[in-house]
């Protein structure tokens, strides 16, 4: 009898933010069935949920961000209202609006573990601060409401790239493809 290679998955990475929810659907619900977690990229959505969006001197300066559609023109103007509404929750609660999004992506449960980013320390020590911020349901229904699902203005990144990635272009959730 021939032996064969077996692995076990422990985890899949994938975009998973309080603005990049689709995997919520179908990929969040099978990962579980299966044991599986998921490990969440993307938690600030390129810094739109920091507040610190590209601006057009960032983008001479080669800030790719500038060039994805929720960056660029009506849709930035149309994400800085939530991220307002955002902001107001963050601040009665004596948090950041990175910290919120940070945590909201932990209250998610258990078996989703935020992958965050930082340049410098003062941000690590922001973000790992997250890890001790617990949310209400009260507070989470507020969050829910200032950002519903889907409410986001542009896609993550341009139409070619969006067409490529499977957990969006299966879904059709893709708002170039509407």
């Amino acid at each position: 009898m021939k032996k064969t290679a077996s692995a076990t998955i422990a985890a899949l990475q994938i975009e998973y933010s309080l603005v990049s929810r689709s995997v919520e659907a179908d990929i969040l619900p099978a990962l579980r069935r299966l044991g599986i977690a998921l490990v969440a990229y993307g938690v600030f959505s390129r810094g739109l949920l920091t507040g610190h969006a590209p601006s057009r001197e960032s983008a001479a300066r080669g800030d790719i961000r500038a060039y994805f559609p929720r960056f660029q023109g009506e849709n930035l103007t149309r994400n800085q209202e939530w991220i307002a509404r955002l902001r107001e929750i963050a601040q009665r609660k004596g948090i950041t609006v990175a910290q919120l999004a940070a945590a909201w992506v932990l209250s998610r449960g258990s078996d989703i573990i935020p992958l965050v980013g930082a340049r410098r320390r003062d941000q690590l020590a922001e973000s790992l601060k997250s890890f001790e911020i617990s949310l209400s349901p009260d507070e989470l229904a507020a969050i829910e409401s200032a950002v519903p699902q889907d409410s986001v203005a542009g896609d993550r990144y341009g139409p070619e790239q969006m067409l490529a990635l499977d957990s969006e272009r299966l879904r059709g959730t893709s708002k170039s493809a509407q």
